[in-house]
Order: structure tokens, then sequence, then C-alpha cells
């Protein structure tokens, strides 16, 4: 009698274990899923417009900042008849901080999926905005000539003669190439981060012309 109480002991603390381990089992799913999905949701289907959408969100995170100070002259002699006009000449000389920004445009990225490849086409990287703080410039030299006084449009000319001369200078060191790089690269893992993509899905870059 004994050794049949002792055993349906034996098999009711076997049963609670096993119970307890389907119990830890079951909690461990529900909370992975719930990592993976949270509040319930149904995971989203993976399809190229949504792929599209994500990328148009991190548009300013693909984006390349080159900061710079610079100091450049301004210099002008009036003329007539194709001829320089003594003691008529004007200049002055101007310290300035600024931001150019490169980068591609997002909105026009598109993404087409097929199976387990995804092939992004993006536009040539390009310089997207160009800004001088208004507040760090200072103004040096500046004559003060009654023949051919400074004007508003000596300083207007100059910013945009000086823009177009800094544009040239980071692009000849390798600003849009850097840009375009960092694009596809950002594109790149924020795709498969977002979506938790496996180890074989490929991603192709195609640059438009």
């Amino acid at each position: 009698m004994g050794g049949i109480m002792a055993k349906e002991k034996k098999i009711q603390i076997n049963q609670t274990f096993k119970n307890i381990i389907i119990l830890v089992i079951v909690a461990a799913i529900f909370f992975l899923v719930g990592k993976i999905w949270p509040s319930g949701e149904e995971p989203t289907v993976m399809t190229s417009d949504l792929l599209s959408q994500q990328i148009k969100e991190i548009s300013e995170l693909a984006t390349v900042e080159y900061n710079y100070t610079n100091m450049g002259k301004f210099e002008n002699q009036a003329t007539f008849y194709g001829w320089t006009v003594p003691f008529t000449t004007k200049s002055f000389i101007i310290s300035y901080d600024g931001k150019i920004k490169a980068g591609i445009d997002m909105s026009i990225v598109e993404v087409k999926l097929s199976g387990k490849k995804i092939t992004v086409t993006v536009p040539k990287a390009k310089i997207l905005s160009h800004e001088i703080d208004e507040k760090s410039i200072e103004v040096f030299d500046e004559t003060k000539n009654i023949f051919n006084q400074i004007s508003i449009t000596d300083y207007h000319q100059f910013a945009i003669d000086q823009k177009e001369k800094m544009e040239t200078n980071v692009k000849e060191k390798g600003l849009i190439e850097e840009a375009q790089k960092k694009a596809e690269t950002t594109i790149k893992t924020f795709i498969t981060s977002s979506n938790r993509l496996s180890d074989d899905y490929e991603i192709i870059f195609k640059v438009s012309e």
C-alpha cells in the first residue's frame, strides 16, 4: 500500500514539474512575440511600398553636413568705356561661417521587393542646402570711397560668388561621393534592422541618371 502511494505521489510531482515547464515556455513565447509585435499588433507584411515609405522617414539621417569658416575679399573699380577709373577702388574683407548639406532626394527613391532580393534605386547625391550664418559675418578693411561706394548689391553678389567657390571646393574634396556612400549605407542598415531581415536577403543599389 505504501509503495502504491509513493508511486502516485511521484507521478503527481512529475506532472506538476511538467506543467511548470510548459507555463515557462508559453510565457517565454508570449514575451518574445510581445517584443517583436508590441501591443498585440499583427506583424507588418513587408512590401515595396512599405519599404519606400520607411526610407522617406530617414532623409535627415542620410545627409552629410560640412561646416566651415571662410574669409574672402571683394574688390571692384569703376570703368569708363573699358578703362579703369583711378581712385575708384572699393573693397572689403569678410569672414563668415557656413554650412553645406549634401545627400540624395529621398522622395524619389524607388524600392522593388522580389522574393528575398531588394533593389533600391537612388538618385545621384547633390548639395541639398548651403547656408551662411549671418550672425557670424565680420567685415574688415572696408573702404570709404565717395566716387565708388560699397552697396548692398556688392555684398549680395559677393555672397553668391563665395557660395559657388565653396561648393566647388567641397565637391573637389569628395563631399558628394561621401554623401552617396552614407545615404546607401544608412538605407541598407535601416531596411535590415527595422524589418529584422535574415542574412539571406540581398540589398542591391542602383543609381538613376
